[in-house]
């Protein structure tokens, strides 16, 4: 489901989301979301953190090509952002590293979207509405469904780049993930990590956060097993499930318009998805639908609430 799965987390890197798909309108181009500070709770991004697109290209769970996305705030409190391509080695790595692509763009704190293109690249940066929709009260009082979206009239700051699939790997199938670094004794450390959505509900204790996706099937699949199978599952289909759900690595084929699991598209419903496989297909439906407010271009995320 959602994320804010960390309170004490500094909201300015609590990723909420992401989303990777095909654009719409262009078929050699992808479009990724990294949404983060879900319902809000702070009025920037944090200029010492770097913001990330990890891809893998050959399976290996390890980062191929990255963007990493970096902030400066100026004197008025406005935001400008730099965002840079990393390939090789240095994909594994953090912060300013790679090429330019984008350099100081503005970020959005109103309900403009301030939009930057620099060759095949378009990229925005700000304060949008929130494009996830679930019910939690019913999530949580074991599946009894309210029907209320816990999400609809909530804003979220947004990282959308749009990116030439050349770029993305000369294979179309790959594997992205999101990740926030952020500042700890003077360090930058991971603090918050998203690829499939869902994974905060199956965590169950496993800190993916901070464990990078190539060590993840060794130190948690166990955990992953027993969980599955307190669903009901049968020792084989828990240990498929597992291997499935970790690493904690969104899959995408760039040549297809599918939405999840290949990629993630704004109105594909995971949580719709999570009940099924939590009540092995006994419920479908948590009775909460896609927002109306998405855009049809780009940013793609709808205009903020006035809150």
């Amino acid at each position: 489901m959602h994320h804010k799965d960390a309170p004490d987390l500094d909201p300015r890197t609590d990723i909420a989301d992401l989303y990777v798909f095909q654009k719409p309108t262009d078929a050699s181009k992808s479009i990724l979301i990294l949404n983060v500070n879900p319902e809000h709770r702070a009025s920037a991004f944090d200029p010492q953190a770097s913001y990330e697109f990890k891809i893998d290209t050959n399976g290996d769970f390890e980062a191929d090509i990255a963007f990493h996305i970096l902030f400066i705030t100026l004197d008025d409190g406005q935001q400008m952002a730099t965002l840079y391509r990393a390939t090789g080695v240095a994909a594994q790595s953090t912060g300013p590293i790679g090429d330019v692509v984008i350099r100081d763009a503005p970020v959005s704190f109103t309900q403009e979207a301030l939009l930057t293109t620099e060759g095949q690249y378009q990229f925005f940066a700000g304060l949008r509405s929130e494009p996830f929709f679930a019910d939690p009260d019913g999530f949580v009082d074991n599946m009894r469904w309210t029907g209320r979206d816990g999400w609809a009239g909530k804003n979220i700051f947004g990282i959308v780049l749009e990116v030439p699939n050349s770029d993305l790997g000369s294979q179309p199938q790959i594997g992205i993930w999101g990740r926030t670094m952020a500042l700890v004794h003077g360090t930058l450390t991971p603090v918050n990590q998203m690829g499939r959505p869902g994974t905060n509900v199956f965590r169950q204790g496993c800190d993916t956060n901070s464990i990078s996706p190539a060590q993840q099937r060794e130190q948690f699949s166990s955990q992953y097993v027993t969980m599955f199978k307190e669903f009901g599952y049968s020792e084989a289909e828990a240990t498929t499930l597992a291997m499935g759900w970790l690493p904690d690595i969104l899959p995408y084929n760039y040549m297809s318009a599918a939405g999840y699991p290949n990629g993630r598209q704004l109105t594909d419903d995971i949580v719709d998805n999570l009940v099924e496989i939590m009540t092995q297909g006994k419920m479908k439906d948590d009775l909460v639908h896609p927002h109306t407010n998405y855009l049809a271009e780009f940013p793609y995320l709808g205009i903020p609430h006035d809150i």
